[in-house]
């Protein structure tokens, strides 16, 4: 699936790459954080948006909705879907180890694979300070978090990159 939303919003910009990066390719970003020190667009909170229904055509969060605690993660998502009119585009750590493979078979092609590790239990999440909780660790399984969120908008994809697989993305669809 792919959008072409005329206005995207960033919860929880960092340091601002993707909307610079948005830039290059003429798609307006606005940003939102609850601090004003990383001079977002609009300064609030991700579980009460100051929008109207269907605002943007896109929302999305990059690695920012494991800063708060899981259900008001899923508040936050719940807002996410009500302020977009095509969908939603998150990433979160994946905490699940995985070995990447590139396989290169000369005059057929190149198989990028990533091969999940065969650990029998996921490790209990700590606190430390920034997550709160993680993909794949005890009690956030990418099954229950995808059935969670799927609860509020249609999950149209998940992947992980693999360049760095410990995030994965999720790509939903209104």
């Amino acid at each position: 699936m792919q959008f072409q939303p005329e206005r995207v919003l960033e919860i929880g910009p960092g340091a601002g790459v993707f909307k610079e990066v948005a830039k290059l390719f003429d798609v307006t970003v606005e940003t939102l954080d609850v601090d004003p020190d990383l001079k977002p667009d609009h300064v609030a909170s991700a579980t009460s948006l100051p929008f109207e229904d269907g605002s943007y055509g896109v929302v999305c969060a990059f690695q920012m909705l494991e800063h708060i605690p899981y259900e008001k993660s899923l508040a936050a998502f719940k807002e996410m879907v009500r302020v977009s009119s095509d969908g939603v585009v998150i990433s979160l750590p994946d905490a699940k180890p995985v070995w990447r493979y590139v396989i290169h078979l000369p005059k057929f092609r190149t198989y990028d694979l990533l091969i999940p590790s065969p650990r029998m239990n996921p490790p209990v999440h700590e606190f430390d300070g920034e997550h709160y909780w993680e993909l794949n660790k005890k009690g956030y399984s990418v099954d229950k978090v995808k059935a969670e969120l799927s609860e509020y908008c249609e999950l149209s994809h998940t992947y992980r990159v693999k360049e760095y697989p410990y995030h994965r993305f999720f790509v939903f669809k209104k």
